[in-house]
C-alpha cells in the first residue's frame, strides 16, 4: 500500500539518475528505475563510463522525474567549437 501511495503522489514518475558534468557541460539522464535503490546501485557504472571518456566536475542526483531529452548539452560550447579553424592537412591548400 505504501508503494502504491508513493507512486500515486509522484504521479507515476520513475526514478532517474541525473548526472551533470562541467567539462563537457552536459546533463545526462539514465533510467527509468522503479526503485530508488535500483537507480543508486547503477551510479558507479555510469560514473566509470563518463570518467573513461574524460568527463570532469561530475555531480549525481537520483530523483523522480520524466525527462523528455536524455542528454542535454551546452549549445554555446558546440557553436564555439564549430567556429574554430581547422588546420590544413598536408596536400590541402
Amino acid at each position: 500500500m505504501r508503494e502504491f501511495l508513493s507512486k500515486l503522489l509522484s504521479f507515476g514518475a520513475d526514478y532517474w539518475v541525473e548526472v551533470s558534468t562541467q567539462n563537457p557541460r552536459c546533463t545526462y539522464y539514465f533510467g527509468p528505475f522503479e526503485r530508488k535503490a535500483e537507480a543508486e546501485e547503477s551510479v558507479d557504472g555510469y560514473l566509470e563510463d563518463l570518467r573513461g571518456e574524460g568527463a570532469q566536475g561530475i555531480e549525481v542526483v537520483v530523483k523522480r522525474c520524466k525527462p523528455t531529452v536524455l542528454t542535454v548539452f551546452d549549445e554555446t560550447e558546440v557553436a564555439a567549437a564549430d567556429r574554430l579553424p581547422f588546420p590544413a592537412l598536408s596536400g590541402q591548400a
